[in-house]
């Protein structure tokens, strides 16, 4: 009886220690490790949206910890397979991306990278079109209003036929409206109205005048507004280009992005399809239950609505950057794409002073020069509104040639040459004219807070722009190692998984994290060459497409008229020391004492 006391006990022992051994999960440190693959240092100027992937060390085959039927070890062949070698850049994923993953094809599209696509924009968008016609119009102005001042020439002439029957059965009207004088056999005697029979049926009048303006008060002030408005047209070109380039370059990017996006949902839905086929390999092998598999569709299908909704936003932007482009529709391609982009976001990193951008912006941005255009167009109309107390001096002359009342022969014409001069002077108008100042004084009045509100909305689109290039900067560097973390821990979740020390949640959370993590840094270089599309627009720095128009720029752009530097006020004129500029200010009480 001792014996088999003493044998008992040695088996309970023996399966004690079984139990220990084999029974435990594995503590962290048993978890297969992966040694750290040094990542290639990316050049500090230049940051692509490939995504690094660290080397993958193989897994070993994992012993699934006992049930209630036993210990279970799991064929090799239902274990997850091997991650792959390491897969190429998202950009280069995102250029080999056939019409299966676009939902069209692209095959034989014009391809536009991103200078094309800002050349093409510059040439046959509508909003810059409309700028140049504005510009042609405003120069037809100008022609208009200057020939006021110029001389005017044209000729005149009548010429009339009468019938001699109307002329023998009227009375003698011309010469004193005199009959002729019956006589009693009624033959009437040949009287003074008897010369209406010598006179000819056809008579003519020629004159060639001209009239030239000698003062007013109104001609010159307008044409002087009429260069201000021709500048004002040609700096709403410019406007409308630094515009155009800008929304030009934010679709460029949002297509580059969307396209890549695609890329990073495929991936996904392709590592939750793999997931979803171990657990149902996992289930037909009893390893584990039902719920897992259930677990798996669910988020199999919740992550495949995002990948349309990823295909489409894609599609949507390529007909939106089409559309800007000025690309019409053609029929024949049917359900293909537009075009096709070529290109990739890059990170290219700038300092940015943000006194020294406001202060650019201010001298170089159109829309300021612009609306000081529109100030001294103003000035000029009240200049024209006072021009109405002035009086109005015209000169005419010219020839004027008179057919013969008794021959309608060319040489017994009499001609010879008048000249008058005329004059007008408003003395009394009943305030007419006065009304007419006080409205143009307070368009200018209206003309020059204009200004001034633009001003500082330049300065607010500046820092506007410098701060969301600052936060996307601060994305990029914030998400550039997260990539590299969500990876390995989608890794290190699925060998968890295989050696039974995690869950099929573990998994799910690191992918879904991987997921967020590749999203948000495409998103967040989109952002930051968005901004800094938009920084040099709100800057004016966009020179390097807009010299193709400097071949119709009027010469006083070019001036110093057009100054607009914080140091002058709205009509260019050098600003007065303003009590409440920045620096030592002394509180007003809002009721002061009457001491």
């Amino acid at each position: 009886m001792r014996k088999n006391f003493a044998y008992g006990l040695s088996v309970v022992a023996l399966l004690g220690a079984m139990v220990v051994v084999f029974g435990q999960p594995p503590t962290p440190t048993d978890s297969p490790t992966t040694t750290a693959t040094p990542t290639p240092t990316t050049p500090p100027v230049l940051i692509s949206t490939a995504t690094p992937t660290p080397t993958p060390t193989p897994v070993p085959t994992p012993t699934v910890t006992p049930n209630e039927s036993g210990t279970v070890s799991v064929p090799s062949s239902l274990t997850s397979p091997s991650p792959s070698p390491s897969e190429p850049p998202i950009s280069v994923q995102a250029a080999a991306l056939d019409a299966s993953s676009l939902g069209w094809s692209e095959k034989g599209s014009p391809v536009f990278r991103i200078d094309q696509s800002v050349i093409t924009a510059l040439q046959q968008n509508p909003d810059v079109r409309r700028a140049l016609e504005e510009i042609r119009r405003t120069k037809g102005v100008v022609i208009e209003i200057r020939a006021q001042a110029l001389p005017h020439i044209g000729p005149t002439g009548t010429f009339e036929w009468m019938d001699p029957n109307l002329r023998e059965s009227t009375s003698f009207s011309t010469f004193g409206q005199v009959a002729p004088t019956p006589t009693p056999s009624g033959t009437p005697v040949m009287g003074m109205g008897g010369i209406k029979n010598l006179r000819s049926d056809i008579s003519y009048n020629i004159k060639v005048t001209g009239t030239q303006l000698i003062f007013n008060g109104t001609t010159w002030p307008a044409i002087r507004g009429t260069f201000f408005q021709r500048d004002s047209a040609y700096f709403a070109l410019r406007n409308v280009v630094d515009q155009v380039i800008s929304t030009v370059k934010t679709q460029f990017y949002q297509v580059v992005v969307n396209r890549e996006l695609i890329v990073v949902q495929e991936q996904s839905v392709r590592l939750l399809q793999n997931q979803l086929k171990d657990q149902q390999n996992r289930f037909e092998a009893g390893t584990v239950p039902r719920f897992n598999v259930l677990q798996a569709e669910v988020q199999l299908s919740n992550q495949i609505p995002q990948l349309i909704t990823a295909r489409n936003n894609y599609r949507i932007s390529i007909l939106q950057l089409a559309k800007t482009l000025g690309l019409d529709f053609n029929p024949a391609r049917g359900l293909a794409a537009p075009l096709r982009v070529v290109g990739e976001l890059t990170y290219i990193p700038r300092k940015v002073s943000l006194v020294e951008a406001i202060e650019l912006g201010k001298q170089n941005r159109p829309f300021l020069k612009q609306a000081r255009a529109n100030v001294l167009n103003q000035i000029e109309q009240v200049h024209v509104a006072l021009g109405g107390w002035f009086p109005t001096v015209n000169a005419n002359g010219g020839g004027e040639w008179l057919s013969s009342q008794f021959n309608s022969s060319w040489g017994d014409i009499s001609k010879g040459w008048l000249t008058t001069a005329t004059g007008s002077w408003p003395i009394w108008d009943s305030g007419q004219v006065l009304g007419q100042v006080k409205q143009q004084r307070a368009l200018l009045s209206e003309s020059e807070i204009t200004y001034d509100d633009d001003v500082r909305q330049v300065e607010l689109e500046i820092q506007q722009a410098a701060s969301n290039l600052s936060q996307n900067r601060e994305l990029i560097q914030a998400t550039e190692k997260n990539v590299e973390q969500a990876e390995e821990a989608v890794r290190l979740a699925k060998a968890r998984l295989d050696a039974g020390a995690g869950t099929q949640l573990d998994v799910l959370n690191a992918q879904v994290q991987l997921t967020t993590a590749q999203s948000t840094r495409l998103q967040s270089l989109f952002g930051y060459n968005s901004s800094l599309a938009e920084f040099d627009r709100v800057t004016g720095t966009q020179s390097l497409y807009t010299e193709q128009f400097d071949g119709i720029a009027p010469h006083a752009t070019r001036s110093r008229t057009y100054y607009t530097g914080s140091d002058v006020d709205a009509r260019g004129k050098p600003k007065r020391t303003d009590p409440f500029q920045p620096g030592p200010v002394t509180a007003i009480s809002p009721n002061p004492s009457s001491k």
